[in-house]
């Protein structure tokens, strides 16, 4: 076998050999795969931490769009709007056929506001603050059963990874 078999054999190990250091680390929960991932989002606090498997609305259609006219949402489901700037937001509940819990989250990714069980059907406006970036809803009812609070941190590589404080 000449030098260059010999040194694909070395390459070869050295590749297996990290394969199965990533396994054993994903394994043993050193490393998270999908904590990352554009449809996982984390929340975290003073009660624990929770994943949701999310969709992201971040283009003015998407967040106009929403949830709107979706019969039911699984319990580890939600949305995430992302807003371009941070500033002023308001929701409602047009075409939104079931309750939801809204996080309003400035633009480090904190929640500063949530409001519990927005009525389906609802116009009347819900507003979520004067210095808003991110909006995430889930099924209504959910964030006081699991005990989300305002402090609560978002988790997510849609948000600015250099503002967050809880960064990817």
């Amino acid at each position: 076998m000449g030098k260059r078999g010999i040194a694909g054999i070395g390459q070869a190990r050295r590749a297996l050999a990290l394969l199965a250091l990533t396994i054993w680390a994903l394994s043993a929960g050193l490393v998270r795969a999908e904590t990352c991932a554009p449809g996982a989002l984390f929340i975290r606090g003073d009660w624990g931490q929770a994943r949701f498997s999310v969709e992201v609305a971040d283009t003015e259609a998407e967040r106009a769009r929403g949830l709107m006219n979706r019969p039911s949402m699984a319990s580890s489901a939600g949305m995430l709007f992302v807003y371009q700037r941070t500033g002023r937001v308001a929701f409602w509940m047009r075409n939104t056929l079931i309750p939801l819990d809204m996080l309003f989250a400035d633009e480090r990714g904190v929640v500063t506001r949530i409001h519990s069980n927005a009525i389906p059907l609802d116009e009347t406006p819900i507003p979520g603050g004067d210095a808003i970036r991110y909006v995430v809803e889930i099924n209504g009812g959910l964030a006081r059963a699991m005990g989300i609070t305002e402090g609560s941190q978002l988790h997510h590589p849609a948000l600015e990874q250099d503002r967050a404080a809880w960064p990817c």
